[in-house]
């Protein structure tokens, strides 16, 4: 990811949509607050199913952020990533007045993995209850996880270079560094992120295949990751958007560079093989640090995968400790989604959101409902820590086995 310094990746503007708040300042104050939000699955139909206990976003009036053109042809998941890139682009001081001028210099990325359950199951239950003339025109793309790229850059009017990234949890991050790369290849503009809706019943049910998945009724203990008593991760909806734009430009508009995207990469390993999702993992570290120019020993914070799940939770303490060495057992680590549940792709977004935060306010959040850590870690648990704070680590694993890493830059680190 190398580039001369006028490229380099900047994130100028940040929009979060999630279970803790749904603005970036709501969101911050409950993260570094440690609060938990867990609670009691009220979605309709849910009620009979095993799954018990997810991170639901409650306090969002999608008819307020969304016009109704818009919100007729869509799912939840797009109703939030829809907000969550007006926010981030109002962030960044991109208004419409600043973005129509040049349309094909700003382009979308986003990452999903869960699509749009709730509008596809609503319709097929029309198909099959009332006849194909009661099923909608935009069943065929609603539920597809390209829906978010498509309709913010339609109904931003943004021409750039659009994509998708399809690599299951870890995707979130990986959207971030292609966000990053299409910014050092020449594009003005990239708004990237991912959000999530699985809170329908046949997402639900789709769900618990997961070995992974905790059933556990209790919001307090249902998501443990670290400890003796990990039993899985629960769900979660809403997400991130977050907008990269080169550094140079965005100080020469007088936006303020909040952070620099300096070095990713990826692995694979396969699907639930936790214990070799310690090499992998401990792979893409390296080749993060090895792209941002990063000596292990320069991170000062880690932003955890935290799957729950012990095999995997151990492995990826094991790879932390192989890729930074004897550093690994001393940086402070955090899992702030304990608080709020593990919205697959839009998790390790809403990580690097935090991440951001936590640099800019010199504040690593704790870990929420963890206390009795029993792996070889420096966890943040029950209050904030406050501590400088120049580079962070964001890592992602999906259950079908990817793995990712992302380096973070405090926005004054590199000049232009």
């Amino acid at each position: 990811m190398s580039a001369p310094h006028e490229r380099r990746a900047a994130v100028t503007g940040i929009g979060v949509v999630a279970p803790n708040g749904t603005s970036t300042d709501t969101f911050w104050k409950a993260t570094q607050e440690g609060l938990s939000v867990l609670d009691r699955i009220t979605r309709e139909g849910c009620g009979n199913l095993p799954l018990k206990v997810a991170g639901e976003v409650r306090a969002f009036d999608p008819a307020a952020a969304v016009e109704e053109r818009y919100l007729v042809q869509t799912d939840r998941f797009t109703h939030y990533a829809m907000a969550a890139a007006d926010l981030a682009l109002d962030d960044a001081g991109l208004g419409p007045a600043d973005t129509s001028a040049a349309p094909f210099s700003i382009g979308v990325v986003t990452a999903a993995g869960s699509g749009g359950g709730e509008f596809g199951q609503r319709e097929l239950q029309r198909l099959w209850g009332k006849g194909s003339r009661f099923v909608g025109p935009y069943q065929s793309i609603a539920w597809f996880y390209a829906a978010s790229t498509g309709q913010i850059s339609i109904r931003r009017g943004f021409k750039g270079p659009c994509s998708v990234v399809a690599a299951d949890e870890a995707g979130g991050l990986d959207a971030l560094a292609h966000a990053a790369r299409a910014v050092q290849r020449g594009t003005d503009v990239i708004v990237a992120g991912s959000t999530e809706a699985p809170l329908a019943p046949y997402s639900m049910v789709c769900q618990l295949g997961y070995e992974e998945l905790s059933i556990v009724d209790d919001p307090t203990r249902a998501y443990r990751p670290f400890t003796t008593a990990a039993c899985g991760f629960v769900p979660a909806e809403g997400g991130a958007m977050i907008v990269v734009e080169a550094a140079g430009a965005a100080r020469e508009r007088g936006a303020a560079v909040r952070a620099l995207v300096a070095g990713h990469a990826a692995t694979f390993t396969g699907a639930s093989r936790w214990a070799e999702s310690r090499e992998g993992l401990g792979q893409a570290i390296r080749g993060a640090l090895d792209e941002a120019g990063c000596a292990p020993e320069e991170v000062d914070v880690v932003f955890a995968d935290a799957l729950g799940v012990p095999e995997a939770d151990r492995a990826e303490a094991l790879a932390i400790a192989d890729a930074l060495g004897g550093h690994g057992r001393r940086v402070p680590v955090t899992a702030p989604k304990t608080g709020i549940g593990r919205g697959y792709c839009a998790a390790p977004v809403l990580d690097t959101a935090a991440a951001v935060l936590a640099m800019e306010h010199g504040l690593i959040p704790p870990t929420p409902n963890v206390f009795d850590v029993c792996l070889d870690l420096d966890l943040v648990t029950g209050h904030a820590r406050t501590a400088e704070l120049r580079t962070a680590l964001v890592l992602s694993r999906g259950l079908m086995g990817s793995n990712s890493a992302l380096v973070l830059r405090h926005g004054t680190d590199g000049a232009s």
